[in-house]
């Protein structure tokens, strides 16, 4: 159309400028990094261990209900398995108790549950581009983040009885208050954040500035865990992880502006009601795109530059739109440990140095139990709508 290159340059500083919205991003990254660094999650992993290490398979339902905890929390896949992730790896392999590539695949899949339970960047970048409620996205998470979590369980049951795993001693009683009293600070996070959220004190971006100042009170505070020079680190380190999600979305803003110029959404959704698909078969569709599209592209991506696309679409069927976020965000997370291009497996397999083909060899059941669990989601709209109903969403 002979526009103005600028024209990048302007709608990527309007765009990340005027949201309010995206200051949440940089707040959940940096707290995330704070509870890696702060010794946070060491405490969490010890608290969890003493409930649920003894069964056959402990180590391996306990990395599950770590992820779980630490997903409300941290907001990030990629996050829970860097830290978390990588200690629980270390234990599940210290002495050759599970195989390596297992314990990498198990860690992968479970880091997916982090942007399920609420807080959730990609569910604050998915409000923003739909004008979706964030409040309402994060309480539509919780159920299926425990489902996905179910799912993972489900499959370690049969493993670690067709596989011999093994089980762990039960800790002594004399440690089990100072266990718990050490955990109690942390494990009161997700209380206070989504508290906050859901009464009304705090927005989804205020709540992540209390998050942020949370993890620093504890790591600083009452862990006394991170120093002056740690904390310097933490700020380089979430720096890096904000300007690579800044960059990415500055592109996406821009094209999806000349998506809105061109008019494609508007013909896209037009076209789609023209063929009157019912809004489960449309539901379908859009797993399978995604499924696909996630073995190759980056799911910041396909989030920031489809979700806009698709969106006139989704009103125009019916289709609830915290129910197509939440649909539309685990596809995105099983995205992340499908090969050939799946993020979380080539994470793992750089902090672990546990071979790739391992990784690959082991993470396939664990996706088909995660598929298993989106598609319930997909024809059962209550798993991800049942919450947020219950706290007056109208939808």
């Amino acid at each position: 159309i002979g526009g103005d290159i600028g024209l990048v340059a302007a709608q990527g500083l309007n765009g990340l400028f005027k949201s309010f919205v995206l200051l949440s991003v940089p707040l959940f990254v940096f707290a995330a990094e704070v509870m890696s660094a702060g010794a946070i999650s060491e405490r969490l992993l010890r608290f969890v261990v003493m409930i649920v290490g003894r069964v056959r398979g402990g180590f391996a339902y306990v990395n599950v209900v770590v992820n779980i905890i630490f997903a409300g929390m941290s907001g990030s896949a990629l996050a829970d398995a860097a830290g978390p992730g990588k200690l629980m790896i270390d234990m599940m392999t210290r002495d050759n108790r599970y195989p390596r590539g297992f314990a990498g695949a198990l860690t992968a899949a479970a880091s997916t549950i982090g942007p399920i339970i609420p807080p959730s960047i990609p569910m604050v970048l998915y409000g923003m581009v739909s004008g979706t409620s964030i409040g309402y996205l994060f309480i539509g998470g919780v159920l299926p983040g425990l489902l996905m979590g179910a799912a993972l369980s489900v499959q370690i049951f049969f493993a670690a009885r067709r596989r011999q795993f093994p089980t762990e001693t039960a800790p002594a009683r004399s440690t089990i208050a100072p266990i718990t009293i050490g955990a109690a600070p942390a494990l009161l996070l997700p209380v206070i954040l989504l508290g906050g959220i859901y009464s009304g004190a705090v927005t989804p971006t205020e709540a992540a500035a209390v998050a942020a100042f949370y993890a620093l009170f504890l790591a600083m505070g009452v862990y006394r865990s991170l120093g002056l020079k740690g904390l310097i680190a933490t700020f380089v380190a979430s720096s890096r992880s904000t300007a690579i999600v800044a960059i990415t979305i500055i592109g996406a803003l821009f094209f999806n502006y000349v998506v809105a110029a061109e008019q494609l959404p508007v013909a896209l959704g037009e076209w789609i009601t023209a063929q009157q698909f019912d809004p489960t078969v449309y539901l379908l569709m859009v797993t399978a795109l995604f499924l696909v599209l996630g073995c190759f592209l980056d799911t910041l991506l396909m989030l920031l530059i489809l979700v806009p696309i698709l969106m006139p679409s989704v009103h125009a069927l019916g289709i609830d739109p915290v129910h197509f976020g939440v649909v539309v965000i685990v596809n995105m997370m099983i995205g992340l440990i499908t090969p050939p291009y799946g993020e979380l497996l080539f994470l793992v397999a750089g902090i672990t140095k546990i071979p790739l083909v391992e990784l690959i060899r082991e993470i396939w059941p664990f996706i088909i139990v995660l598929v298993i669990a989106l598609l319930l989601m997909v024809m059962i709209p209550d798993i991800v709508l049942w919450l947020p109903r219950q706290a007056g969403y109208a939808g």
